[in-house]
């Protein structure tokens, strides 16, 4: 009894104390360079020692190039704000590792939850060269409106923005297209973080005439009344104290089973292979689909960023028409995250596993022999042998797109839509602890395994191609229509109809 006593005050005065820092948040602290520096030179440090491709697209010479540069621009004090996106965001960018990025503090994510911060007001749909107003949150702006072309903010014409926002994002080589849809996404979060506030815009659009002209526009939520009504307000404050969404509803938004009749076809979208009863899911959406007799499946994973391999290859194996393995070689480059355990999260779960899971072989790296050995065949119950049409794009990540390398150029399966923005030759993972940098707590992924695909493809820093490729429609995206799964219907009506003549 004791001893649950004293676990209780230990736990209330944990959780007392995380109110009180998050409350006492000050996003305007500056950290003397002396503070960033140490920070800087740990993270340098860790990547170095612990980091499975660190040179793989960016030779050791050219990265210590990179690894100074940065450093060097210690020299006045920084906010988090700042070094985060500055410093940190830009250098881990130059390892083209998708899955090492920056995090914003645990302490600054649970302030910002709840505040509006300022913002550009328009956020664009991004594409090649061109950007397209997807939404005006300025109510009062009426001239800017959806689906209008914008050739410059603030006198940079719209494909600089792009390339110079590109330089802060994390990518899988060089397969960009991942970055598109985060910008267009959230593109205000990313304008406001990367080229900091304006008080007011000015913005270049292209009008109903085709004529390019200009206008000033305000930031959103600069003045303390913000564009949004006192009763609009109201209504925003009473959905957020609304009961959390239903179990069945979260279990809707990860994956999905619709069926059109009369194209004979099912429609499966899967939102990630981290959760939602996966397994239970693949089982009864086979079994339906064999039992009664659909001859085509639509399989859109545009939005998986990924998540548990094992997921991926259960998936794999209801649809793979041949023996695959996940990979051709698996590998940390150390046995333990030792002595940098205490400036990385769950440390003790992950040295573990590299422990458990690795064995040093000839050339002196740690290799994860299940996914290097093991052949997976395919399932014999309720295996899908129809046409099967996966819909991918930059999105498409990490296990996601280990599934679509396993099943590209199979009899009867095409991939459609465009390049995926997880490494078609191989990518970094399997465990993926944060490093927590010690003085301003900002946190960097650090992928312990290289994962080289089964089959790969050469090291071109390239996405997954897709077999058949449907770029952005402008006329679709003006109308709110899925171009892409619209496309792959009409095909498998026209593939029904020609069979049936």
């Amino acid at each position: 009894m004791k001893t649950i006593k004293i676990i209780f005050v230990f736990s209330l005065a944990v959780f007392l104390c995380s109110c009180a820092a998050t409350k006492n948040y000050n996003p305007n602290k500056k950290f003397s360079p002396g503070q960033l520096q140490k920070d800087y030179s740990l993270l340098r440090e860790i990547l170095e020692k612990k980091h499975p491709s660190l040179y793989w697209y960016t030779p050791k010479d050219s990265m210590d190039m990179y690894f100074d540069r940065y450093y060097n621009l210690l020299h006045d004090s920084l906010t988090e704000q700042q070094f985060g996106w500055q410093v940190i965001a830009p250098l881990l960018q130059k390892i083209h590792c998708g899955h090492t990025s920056m995090i914003r503090s645990k302490t600054y994510n649970k302030w910002v939850a709840d505040k509006r911060l300022p913002s550009f007001p328009l956020f664009l749909k991004c594409w090649n060269d061109t950007m397209a107003i997807s939404a005006n949150l300025n109510r009062k702006d009426s001239v800017l409106k959806r689906g209008m072309l914008i050739t410059s903010i603030n006198g940079i014409k719209n494909t600089r923005l792009v390339s110079t926002m590109f330089n802060y994002l994390a990518e899988d080589g060089y397969a960009d297209n991942v970055n598109y849809l985060r910008l267009s996404n959230n593109f205000p979060y990313f304008h406001r973080n990367i080229f900091g506030i304006s008080k007011n815009y000015t913005v270049t659009y292209i009008d109903s005439t085709g004529t390019e002209k200009s206008i000033i526009i305000p930031t959103l939520g600069f003045a303390k009344d913000s564009t949004l009504p006192k009763r609009e307000k109201a209504v925003n404050r009473k959905q957020k104290k609304q009961k959390k969404e239903t179990r069945q509803k979260r279990l809707q938004d990860i994956r999905s089973l619709a069926v059109d009749t009369t194209n004979n076809t099912a429609i499966v979208t899967i939102n990630t292979f981290s959760e939602g009863s996966l397994r239970r899911f693949y089982r009864q959406t086979f079994g339906y689909i064999k039992k009664t007799g659909i001859a085509n499946v639509v399989l859109d994973i545009r939005n998986n960023g990924g998540g548990r391999i094992r997921l991926s290859t259960l998936l794999t194996k209801y649809v793979s028409r041949q023996s695959f393995k996940v990979a051709d070689s698996s590998y940390a480059v150390c046995k333990s995250l030792q002595p940098y355990s205490k400036y990385i999260k769950e440390s003790f779960v992950n040295n573990l596993g590299l422990f458990l899971l690795t064995k040093k072989k000839n050339d002196g790296l740690y290799h994860f022999g299940r996914w290097e050995r093991r052949w997976y065949k395919p399932k014999k119950e309720n295996h899908f042998d129809g046409n099967l049409y996966v819909l991918i794009n930059g999105s498409t990540f990490s296990a996601a797109a280990l599934f679509s390398n396993a099943v590209k150029g199979q009899p009867g399966v095409t991939l459609i839509g465009e390049e995926t923005g997880g490494g078609w030759h191989g990518n970094n993972g399997i465990l993926i602890p944060d490093i927590v940098l010690p003085v301003t707590h900002i946190k960097v992924r650090l992928p312990l395994f290289r994962l080289v695909q089964y089959n790969h493809v050469p090291k071109n820093g390239h996405g997954i191609q897709p077999d058949i490729y449907i770029p952005t429609n402008y006329k679709a995206l003006l109308n709110g229509i899925d171009y892409k799964m619209q496309v792959v219907m009409e095909m498998i009506k026209d593939k029904n109809e020609k069979s049936n003549r």
